[in-house]
């Protein structure tokens, strides 16, 4: 009878352990981390196809975006992209020549070096904030992002999209936690 009672009380304590594990971990993933696989070949060379990444949900409840920071988000009736933050509030932007500009400066993007010495001609090609918005808006309003993926040829970001509302950012990601030879910190 003793011993009856003692398995109840360990099966009991197990399934409370149990409990508080799973309900813990869905608590973390739905509000603070969450994993996900880059799908395309948007980001690349900095992100490959089919990456495994962690999302951080809670950094821009707590400070603000960033330039150059690569962020999940969601688009109409499309799944989530993962692109870099290139224009914040504020901003003007535009390309020419293969060159960045934010507000007439020139901005280097040291993430490209790689892919512009493997490509023939302009990785980018020239645009300017009022084209893509079609005239709409010359600098970038509160609230908004302009974001482009690292391979340009091959990406649809905002010069097709449009802005993207801060809203719809899901979080920041940063590390690569598959396949493991790439296990990491992004640039």
């Amino acid at each position: 009878m003793e011993t009856e009672t003692k398995q109840k009380n360990e099966l009991w304590e197990w399934s409370k352990a149990l409990l508080i594990a799973f309900g813990l971990a869905a608590i973390i993933r739905f509000f603070f981390f969450a994993p996900i696989v880059v799908d395309g070949e948007s980001m690349m060379p900095t992100l490959e196809n089919g990456d495994r990444m962690i999302v951080n949900k809670i950094e821009y409840n707590v400070g603000a975006a960033e330039r150059f920071d690569i962020v999940v988000f969601h688009t109409e009736g499309e799944k989530d992209f993962i692109k870099r933050i290139i224009g914040l509030p504020g901003d003007h932007v535009a390309y020419e020549n293969d060159k960045l500009y934010i507000n007439g400066e020139v901005v280097e993007e040291p993430y490209l070096e790689e892919l512009k010495a493997n490509t023939e001609g302009n990785l980018t090609e020239d645009f300017t904030l009022e084209e893509v918005t079609e005239g709409n808006v010359s600098v970038i309003p509160e609230g908004y992002v302009f974001v482009l993926g690292d391979n340009r040829r091959a990406s649809k970001d905002s010069r097709y999209i449009g802005l993207v509302p801060m809203e719809e950012i899901v979080g920041s990601t940063r590390i690569v936690f598959w396949p493991f030879e790439e296990a990491g910190l992004v640039r």
